[in-house]
């Protein structure tokens, strides 16, 4: 370990020895972490940092004005699914002129030669929501409890049993799972306290991204406490030197990974591995691709996937005028109405490539955040407004480097329910993502024909289409490792009567098998 003068050596050449104020006055262990912490910060490298967060605060890059005339939508492909279409279902009714039908072959066959894989950005903390462990940990409050990453790995476990039965096989679809400092210690914790949700934790990969100080709007980093420099991830686009520093696509190299489906935590209706998606993308020879769902509304928070001058990017909704926002197609809808919901397609070659080759040229973006920080005399303060830059960088932001990019069109009351905030916000809630789970297993139920009775044993009216804030009539939880999107339902729920609540488990399956 470096001397604490080679440290303060350094710090200075950098503009940053402040971080060693309080150095003298700190006890041995919390002098050490801090130098330890302080250590692997390159000079040039971290002042480069501060003065480049201070100059994109101060002089903010906006699209150019003339950016909406420059824009064209990616529209998705023919095969993929429209809004307001209602996806093909597992059963006799299932047409094989049905795209999606279709699609899932492929798909299923990429599966069962071990060629697919997922990876999980869930670097981020629940701070929104209220709590400090990751959003993975998080339970929604549905009947069964399960938190998001039980959700998530039954699901994996679910599609690997559906793509060897197709083919005849057993497979395996690893799970890389990118944390930071903050997730990775509770999410491996997590993990090993629940068996890896029976999966085999050889295949299940964890790696952290890095982390960077965050800078006061005059490029200081800042000093969270005596003993500590206020450091953030480096955003979901971290995810790129993150799997170089951890040698992840040798990893999968090895595995003989070549398609690699990546998503973000807190959407809870996320279909991992979905073979509609890997299929739909292989089979256009795409080494990038988009889920994207229509926007709700102009002002929705989320970004719009587009073309500027013939090349795909995402816009970030902050960079959208809401004059621009509201513009209308010839049709009627959205003109700008792709929106980007963290769900992508990509070939390992074109990863290796990001790697070695774009990563460098990505731009950070920046985020004004409170901060907490040690004031000059060494009082902490929480501060009430924001007061300090987190330089981030979007998984996104490679779009422009891919070869032949693809977007795919997706029902969102099937395929997107973020959770972001507390239930004291109005959307993307606990409730909001409890609610769109329930109602999509309802709208399952009733379509394999199942039927609800009330508490007195009346049958309830059926409610197949729900407004986004209602509630379905029955309360119905169908486990992902019984039916992944709604499959196979028929073989337990054609014909019979059940009261609400009702969970169809595996235990349950089996007791209704015919």
């Amino acid at each position: 370990m470096a001397s604490e003068r080679d440290i303060r050596a350094r710090l200075q050449r950098a503009g940053q020895e402040h971080l060693l104020r309080f150095c003298a006055e700190l006890a041995p262990g919390p002098r050490a972490a801090l130098l330890a912490q302080l250590e692997p910060l390159e000079p040039e490298a971290l002042g480069e940092h501060c003065r480049r967060a201070a100059a994109a605060r101060a002089h903010p890059s906006g699209p150019p004005p003339s950016w909406p005339h420059a824009y064209g939508l990616c529209l998705p492909s023919a095969w993929a699914p429209r809004a307001g279409a209602t996806p093909s279902r597992g059963g006799s009714g299932r047409r094989k002129a049905d795209p999606v039908f279709l699609l899932k072959d492929p798909g299923f066959h990429q599966i069962a030669l071990n060629k697919v894989a997922v990876l999980l950005l869930a670097g981020g903390q629940g701070t929104r929501l209220g709590v400090t462990y990751p959003k993975g940990m998080y339970q929604v409050g549905l009947p069964s409890q399960k938190t998001l990453y039980q959700l998530q790995a039954e699901r994996i476990r679910r599609v690997e049993q559906l793509a060897g039965e197709r083919c005849g096989t057993r497979c395996t679809v690893p799970w890389y799972i990118m944390t930071s400092e903050f997730t990775l210690g509770p999410t491996a914790e997590f993990f090993k306290e629940h068996d890896f949700f029976h999966l085999d934790p050889n295949n299940v990969v964890m790696f952290e991204q890095r982390m960077l100080p965050a800078v006061t709007f005059d490029g200081r980093a800042i000093l969270e406490r005596k003993d500590k420099v206020a450091m953030a991830p480096d955003g979901n686009g971290g995810l790129y030197c993150a799997l170089a520093d951890h040698q992840i696509l040798e990893d999968m190299e090895r595995r003989g990974v070549e398609f690699v489906h990546v998503y973000c935590v807190d959407n809870i209706l996320v279909r991992l591995a979905d073979p509609v998606f890997i299929g739909f993308c292989v089979l256009r020879g795409a080494d990038c691709g988009a889920k994207v769902v229509e926007k709700a509304y102009p002002e929705e928070p989320v970004g719009v996937v587009c073309q500027v001058d013939g090349v795909p990017q995402v816009v970030e909704y902050s960079e959208i005028s809401p004059e621009t926002a509201r513009l209308r197609a010839p049709g009627g809808g959205l003109l700008y109405n792709a929106g980007n919901i963290c769900n992508h397609f990509f070939t390992r070659d074109f990863l290796q490539r990001v790697t070695r080759e774009f990563e460098p040229l990505l731009k950070p973006h920046v985020a004004v955040k409170k901060v907490p920080y040690v004031d000059e005399e060494g009082n902490p303060v929480k501060p009430l407004k924001p007061n300090g830059i987190k330089m981030e960088k979007f998984v996104f932001d490679v779009l422009p480097f891919a070869r032949n990019f693809v977007a795919f069109q997706v029902l969102r009351e099937e395929e997107f329910s973020p959770l972001k905030n507390a239930d004291s916000a109005d959307r993307d809630n606990p409730s909001t993502a409890r609610r769109a789970l329930l109602a999509q297993h309802y709208r399952w139920a009733l379509q394999a024909g199942a039927r609800f009775l009330g508490p007195h044993g009346a049958q309830l009216p059926e409610q197949p289409s729900l407004p986004s804030s209602g509630e379905p009539a029955a309360v119905c939880e169908i486990s992902p490792l019984v039916s992944y999107s709604g499959e196979g339902l028929e073989v337990y729920l054609q014909g019979r009567e059940f009261r609400s609540p009702f969970i169809l488990d595996e235990n349950q399956a089996r007791a209704l098998q015919p």
